[in-house]
């Protein structure tokens, strides 16, 4: 396609801004529209269908004037064919906006907030922060539709290859999530991310934990010995009592504890399967809780942290204490006390285990039963908590020479 080009690089630079604005013809449509404080604009002028037209073609010097001519060829061979470039342009920048919008981290940003009101706070900032620590430096600026199963697979065995396996195949889930999300919001047609199996296989997360009822005798007479503060200690002897996760019980309110019912009832953002829990309290439980109201009952924290009652209790202060009292994180967690109550709790074989599982507040297997009420059982679980607090009193006041060293 041959047009006469009439400017040249000269002719433009001595061309001198007037009064108002004028042009500069070159070939085939193309002109330099030179405004009145200095500024020039590459415009091209086409007709299309019987209409005119006219797209920015650049700013010059940025775009010179061989770069505007090829722009102006381009754009002249796509008219031959019956098609307008000021619709492919913008066809382009939609294309560019999609793809911006696209991106693994745009999607999975969109992901996280759209889920993240269904997580406890806690579990919401792990996620957030294994994000934008391990797959946004990595694959964030990625278009999601052009990644693949190996390259995920090379990014997760990235983490894998420092050794940090769980955090790999959790970051694998979170994956495996925002891309069954893309397919759902029509960004792609198939989920990339590797199998588990591609993966070297994680250690089972065990606490730590002290399950011979002995061994345990010894243990809830060292925890009443502790001489921290009021609140960390009455924090760990309620924790065999109630055997909740450390941080529903670290994080209890006031709000949530009925004293006059014997009840603590942990609203379902704060529980891991986001499911209402009731916690009876046996009269054991109550007298501590009551010790510890004239202490910290006027703020929202049953155990405030020492560092302000504006917070919970640190998630490391039980731990410490039991360091304190001589238990290695090898023999006893503050997670422990779960494992020990549901031991002891089935080998009585007093209890159903659906009710022991039940307190414990694990997820039902079955879909159908999972969807339970909160008060599942609770006239069974009363009298179980009670049962467990004058079981532990029974193995406290059984003394025997049983060395902490001994291990579990």
């Amino acid at each position: 396609m041959a047009f006469k080009d009439i400017l040249t690089e000269r002719a433009i630079r001595a061309a001198k801004p007037k009064l108002k604005p004028y042009k500069l013809a070159d070939g085939g449509g193309l002109y330099l529209l030179v405004n009145p404080g200095g500024s020039r604009y590459w415009r091209l002028k086409y007709r299309i269908d019987g209409r005119e037209r006219l797209i920015s073609m650049g700013v010059y010097p940025e775009q010179s004037l061989a770069e505007a001519r090829e722009g102006r060829d381009a754009a002249r061979k796509l008219i031959a064919k019956g098609t307008d470039p000021s619709e492919v342009r913008q066809e382009e920048k939609a294309a560019r906006r999609t793809a911006a919008a696209n991106t693994f981290e745009a999607v999975a940003k969109e992901w996280y907030e759209k889920k993240c009101p269904s997580w406890a706070a806690s579990n919401a900032r792990i996620i957030r922060r294994r994000l934008e620590k391990e797959l946004y430096p990595r694959i964030g600026d990625d278009a999601i539709a052009k990644l693949t199963g190996p390259r995920l697979l090379e990014v997760l065995r990235v983490v894998e290859g420092r050794g940090a396996i769980e955090t790999a195949h959790r970051l694998r889930q979170y994956l495996s999530a925002i891309m069954r999300y893309a397919v759902q919001t029509h960004r792609i047609s198939a989920d990339p991310t590797p199998h588990p199996e591609t993966l070297t296989a994680p250690t089972p997360e065990r606490f730590a934990s002290i399950t011979d009822p002995d061994k345990v005798g010894a243990l809830i007479r060292a925890i009443r010995t502790y001489s921290g503060t009021d609140v960390v200690r009455t924090a760990l002897r309620l924790a065999p009592l109630l055997f909740v996760r450390p941080g529903e019980l670290r994080a209890a309110r006031w709000a949530e504890i009925d004293l006059e019912a014997a009840e603590w009832t942990i609203p379902a953002d704060r529980m891991k399967m986001r499911r209402p829990h009731i916690v009876p309290l046996s009269v054991q439980a109550v007298a501590l809780l009551r010790e510890v109201r004239p202490i910290t009952g006027k703020g929202e924290f049953v155990f405030p942290s020492e560092r302000g009652h504006q917070r919970p209790m640190s998630e490391n202060t039980l731990l410490a204490a039991l360091r304190a009292l001589g238990y290695s994180k090898e023999q006893m967690t503050p997670h422990g006390f779960r494992h020990m109550a549901s031991t002891l709790l089935h080998e009585s074989r007093q209890w159903r285990s659906e009710v022991i599982e039940r307190q414990l507040a694990h997820a039902d297997k079955n879909s159908i039963r999972a969807v339970y009420n909160a008060a599942e059982y609770i006239q069974e679980r009363k009298g179980m908590m009670q049962w467990w607090a004058d079981r532990l009193d029974t193995l406290a006041a059984t003394r025997k020479v049983v060395s902490i060293r001994a291990g579990r």
